[in-house]
């Protein structure tokens, strides 16, 4: 669809500064201590798709479904396990669809003490919904997490970190504290919207330190898992040494689905362990962590 502004080699300055100040990132909420003197912080965290991604495609093979109830069947319990293990608490960002086949691994999740936040109705790709429908389906989904987890979600990762011209408003209006979707820095920043700050604390991620990006796998393509998980394991970990040499935030993002079988979940027990080795780590959910950055904000957020 052709751009009202013309060809973007054909803008004038007010239109690229218009597009480049939405949702951007302010000033960084790097505070100058963690909770109980820690080095670092790690937020480890899933996105519970499931069944939601070939739901979102209209793909109703059998085949591809079956690979999504995977992360409820043998993937979340594995999950869960190795996380009271390890006694650690990470959030979990679920689809409302998601929600609704699976009240019971949601009630489970947040009554061991973890956080549940919004990622979508069925992982809807927001850039190429109609007007007005990712404000619907948003406050619908926070409405079931709600209603199904017993408390209501103050965080939010958009579904693929597909975060339209609108979402930064339906962020505002829900009154959410932090959003977990964009990519301008490695520790937590303010989102500020046509320059004024907003209040709003951004967690950022990155492909690099998503699992999906080296792990998936879809038939009748070119996708295929070509990273052995000994070489993710080495990504992360560099990541993670890198967020512990600077004394900054560690935030990793999995997909029960993906990441919750028998040869690549133990890539996260032996980070955990490498983690501990190291000490100094606040082990700490998003909504956590979002919370102590914008408490130790000097001025102090809105």
């Amino acid at each position: 669809m052709a751009h009202p502004d013309g060809e973007p080699w054909q803008w004038q300055e007010t239109t690229w500064r218009r597009i480049t100040a939405r949702a951007r990132a302010g000033r960084s909420l790097r505070p100058a201590a963690w909770p109980g003197g820690a080095r670092c912080a790690v937020a480890l965290s899933f996105d519970a798709d499931h069944e939601t991604i070939p739901l979102r495609d209209g793909d109703e093979s059998p085949m591809r479904i079956s690979q999504g109830q995977y992360g409820n069947r043998q993937a979340m319990p594995r999950i869960l396990r190795l996380l009271e293990r390890a006694a650690i608490p990470a959030s979990f960002f679920y689809p409302a669809v998601t929600a609704l086949l699976y009240p019971e691994e949601v009630r489970a999740v947040a009554g061991a003490g973890h956080e549940i936040g919004i990622h979508s109705w069925i992982h809807e790709i927001n850039t190429a919904l109609p007007p007005g429908a990712e404000r619907d389906l948003t406050f619908r989904a926070a409405e079931v997490l709600t209603r199904i987890a017993g408390a209501a979600p103050v965080g939010m990762r958009t579904a693929s970190w597909d975060f339209s011209v609108h979402t930064l408003d339906i962020i505002r209006e829900l009154g959410l504290l932090y959003d977990s979707s964009l990519m301008a820095d490695d520790d937590a920043y303010e989102l500020t919207d046509a320059g004024a700050p907003t209040g709003i604390v951004e967690l950022p991620v990155e492909w690099i330190r998503d699992d999906a990006v080296y792990y998936n796998m879809l038939r009748f393509s070119a996708l295929r898992p070509y990273t052995p998980p000994s070489a993710v394991e080495e990504i992360f970990r560099a990541e993670f040494d890198g967020a512990w040499e600077e004394g900054g935030l560690f935030l990793l993002t999995l997909h029960p689905h993906i990441s919750g079988h028998r040869s690549r979940l133990p890539v996260l027990e032996r980070l955990i362990a490498h983690m501990r080795a190291r000490g100094g780590c606040w082990f700490a959910t998003h909504a956590e962590v979002a919370r102590w950055c914008k408490a130790q904000a000097a001025p102090p957020l809105p």
